[in-house]
C-alpha cells in the first residue's frame, strides 16, 4: 500500500523541504518509486530539485484549481518525480473556497497515480490553512520536523490540535514521529529542547535521532541535490545515515 507521508509544521524554516528533499532521496535510492509533492507556493522543493517555479506551465495549482491531470516530473536527480509548485498556488485558498468537499480535493488529485509509487511525500506550507488541511486528509502519515529551539517547541501545542482534529476526518492518519532538526550539540539549549522533545512527544510517536545544522545541507540544496549526490560524501557520513535510518523506518511503518 502507498505511503503518503506530509512533512507538517506550521513554522517556517524548521527544514520541512530539507526533510522531505533528502528522506525521498534515501527512499529512492532504496529500491522505493517515490513522488515528492510541492505544496508550498514559495516552490521550495521545486527549487531544491534544480527546476525554476515560474518556468513550470502545469503546477499542483493547475490539478487543484482546474482539475487537470497531476502534472509529474520524472526522472529528477536522485531517481525522485516531482509535482511542482510555483506563486500561484498562493491563490488556492481562495479558488477552493466554495468548493464542494474542498477537503478532499488533494486526495482526489493523487488517487489516479497513487498506485504507480510506494511513497508520496507531500511537502507542506509554514500554516495551519488549507492547503496544510488537504495534505493532512490526503495522507496516512505525518512526519514532524522540529527545530530544537524553545520557541519552535513550544508551537507543537498548535501543531498537534490540527492533527487531533484532522484525524477526525481522516481516521487512518498516524504520526509517522519527530525529527528535530537544526541541532548543535555544543548548545546547551538545543540539548535541553531535545531532551524536552523526546519527554513531551515520545509517548505519541517516535522520537528519531536529531539532524543537525549543516552548511552542506544548504549547499546541496542551492545545487539542486540531495545531499547523498554531493561530493564530500565522507564528510557527511554522519548525516547520511540519520536520513537512511529514517527511510527504513519509514519502510516499516
Amino acid at each position: 500500500m502507498t505511503k503518503i507521508i506530509s512533512s507538517f509544521n506550521q513554522a517556517g524554516g524548521v527544514a520541512k523541504t530539507t526533510l522531505a528533499h533528502n528522506l525521498g532521496f534515501h527512499l529512492a535510492d532504496r529500491g522505493n518509486r517515490v513522488l515528492l509533492v510541492d505544496l508550498d507556493p514559495q516552490a521550495s522543493l521545486t527549487m531544491f530539485m534544480g527546476l525554476e517555479p515560474a518556468e513550470r506551465d502545469k503546477t499542483i495549482h493547475s490539478a487543484l484549481s482546474k482539475d487537470e491531470p497531476l502534472p509529474i516530473e520524472e526522472g529528477l536527480e536522485g531517481g525522485l518525480d516531482l509535482t511542482p509548485s510555483n506563486i500561484l498556488l498562493a491563490d488556492c485558498e481562495q479558488e477552493l473556497m466554495f468548493a464542494l468537499q474542498r477537503e478532499l480535493k488533494l486526495k482526489q488529485v493523487l488517487a489516479p497515480v497513487r498506485k504507480k509509487y510506494d511513497f508520496i511525500l507531500i511537502d507542506c506550507p509554514p500554516s495551519l490553512g488549507l492547503l496544510s488541511l488537504i495534505a493532512l486528509v490526503a495522507s496516512t502519515h505525518v512526519l514532524v520536523p522540529i527545530e530544537t529551539q524553545y520557541k519552535a517547541f513550544k508551537g507543537t501545542d498548535s501543531l498537534l490540535k490540527t492533527i487531533s482534529k484532522v484525524q477526525k476526518m481522516n481516521k487512518s492518519l498516524k504520526i509517522a514521529g519527530f525529527v528535530p532538526t537544526k541541532y548543535s550539540s555544543r548548545n546547551t539549549l538545543d540539548q535541553q529542547v531535545l531532551e524536552a522533545i523526546r519527554e513531551q512527544l515520545s509517548p505519541l510517536a517516535p522520537v528519531f535521532p536529531p539532524i543537525p545544522t549543516a552548511t552542506s545541507l544548504a549547499v546541496a540544496s542551492k545545487q539542486g541535490l540531495p545531499l547523498g549526490l554531493c561530493s564530500g560524501r565522507s564528510k557527511n557520513q554522519h548525516i547520511l545515515e540519520l536520513f537512511d535510518k529514517l527511510a527504513e523506518a519509514m519502510e516499516q511503518l
